[in-house]
């Protein structure tokens, strides 16, 4: 109980002059070309907000983008003049007590601090917002707007309520609490962002709210990498993770050489080695192909690289330590946010497991690899046709075993320019695929051209 104490009497010390605050801010009137984002979350792994706010940027407004400096954002953010980085303090959750209480205390300082940053900050015409997570920052941003005149801008990603009910269960009072306040506030905004038709059908049918669907597109620079630029990177992996060094030395040895490529010590041109592994990007499993490596299958070796991290990330990595793989090595790097665009750019062929906790939005990171024409596997769920068109430009599938076959066919005889693989690829880079930039011109900015 002392936890719960605590918060209302830190609500009410900073409730007064968070009102004068909003009083002054009131007084001084909203800029018309300024604009909040706000993400209740890591700005360094929340590239659609990145990707709002430079091209709110580039379209002549003025940003401050609020949220958690946990990991570091893409350099253009850093390096734009007209965006300013307001840091969120993140609050861990409490070690005692029980976990409603624990969770109750850190959305009541969530709530407080982030309304006092907000009045801090200079008022805004629009303030646009990612949820999830959107508990309890669609109340107070809608709140600061009223008090400064902003209006509120909801991109909706996801439903955080589905999220909490893969923990929880989806009866749990805290899911079912969280699904009735993403409803109710979710109709106090003046603009709706969504991520799929799906998921704007299901608003306007389950919770009476409107909303624009804005695919994620990939940012600029999402593309295929130079083969020089892929050797650097290479090279630079190598000095960290073994699986990119070479297996064996050049005969001259002057060359430089990784695992897939080499660099002429004379001329400076960089070339594949024959006979190199293939490189996936993934986060999974390959027992499967291993077997088919092993009963004699005419298959590459594989390297599979395993980007990103979480709370189980070790968990994982010990798994895979305890298999006695031949054929495929295995990679769990931390890359810094300019490197990951080069790999995939890089890479063979990207493998997607994503699942939606709600059915209704995409995977990001399949959006980025076609970016970088890569060829995609991925899990079949409710929305994904919207991304993924199966045997058009990429495969889908259900299991372990149908992937294991679209692995066989689509690495026989690699890397064979007339094999499947290839002819995704080259689908891909024929495609002309529409970039955020252009996207978000078209579909966004008329919204908000009103300022």
């Amino acid at each position: 109980m002392a936890a719960s104490y605590v918060a209302l009497l830190t609500l009410c010390l900073f409730l007064p002059p968070l009102l004068l605050v909003a009083w002054k801010h009131w007084r001084r009137g909203r800029a018309a070309r300024h604009v909040t984002v706000v993400v209740l979350g890591d700005v360094g792994r929340s590239p659609r907000m990145q990707y709002h706010a430079l091209s709110l940027a580039k379209s002549g407004f003025s940003v401050t983008l609020l949220g958690f400096c946990n990991s570091k954002p893409h350099d253009e953010l850093l390096q734009s003049d007209r965006i300013q980085i307001v840091r969120l303090t993140d609050l861990q959750r409490l070690a005692v007590g029980p976990h409603i209480l624990q969770y109750g205390v850190k959305v009541v300082f969530q709530a407080v601090h982030l309304l006092w940053k907000l009045m801090c900050t200079k008022p805004a015409a629009y303030v646009f917002l990612q949820n999830p997570p959107g508990l309890p920052a669609i109340a107070v941003c809608w709140f600061a707007g009223c008090l400064c005149g902003s209006k509120l801008v909801v991109d909706w990603h996801n439903y955080g309520y589905s999220i909490m009910g893969l923990v929880h269960g989806p009866s749990h009072p805290l899911v079912l609490l969280a699904k009735w306040y993403e409803k109710l506030c979710g109709r106090l905004s003046h603009l709706n962002l969504c991520v799929t038709n799906a998921m704007q059908d299901d608003l306007a049918e389950n919770w009476g709210i409107k909303a624009v669907t804005v695919y994620d597109k990939p940012a600029s620079f999402f593309k295929e990498t130079p083969l020089d630029l892929q050797h650097q990177l290479f090279m630079k992996l190598s000095h960290t993770y073994p699986v990119f060094r070479a297996r064996s030395e050049s005969s001259d040895p002057d060359t430089e050489r990784s695992a897939f490529t080499e660099r002429d010590a004379l001329s400076g041109a960089v070339t594949r080695l024959c006979g190199r592994p293939a490189l996936l990007v993934s986060s999974t499993s390959w027992t499967e192909f291993e077997h088919l490596i092993d009963s004699g299958e005419s298959l590459p070796s594989l390297v599979c690289v395993i980007t990103g991290k979480g709370p189980l990330k070790d968990y994982y990595s010990r798994l895979i330590c305890q298999k006695c793989f031949r054929h495929i090595q295995v990679c769990t790097p931390w890359l810094e946010a300019e490197d990951y665009p080069l790999l995939l750019g890089s890479a063979d062929l990207g493998v997607c497991l994503h699942r939606s906790s709600s059915g209704l939005d995409l995977p990001m990171k399949v959006v980025d690899m076609f970016g970088c024409c890569l060829p995609v596997c991925a899990v079949k769920f409710q929305c994904l046709h919207e991304l993924v068109k199966h045997e058009e430009n990429g495969l889908v599938f259900e299991d372990s075993e149908e992937l294991a076959i679209q692995l066989q066919m689509l690495f026989s005889k690699f890397p064979d320019p007339a094999g499947k693989l290839h002819q995704f690829r080259k689908s891909l880079r024929e495609s002309e695929q529409l970039r955020w930039d252009e996207s978000w011109e078209r579909t966004v900015l008329p919204l908000i051209s009103d300022t």
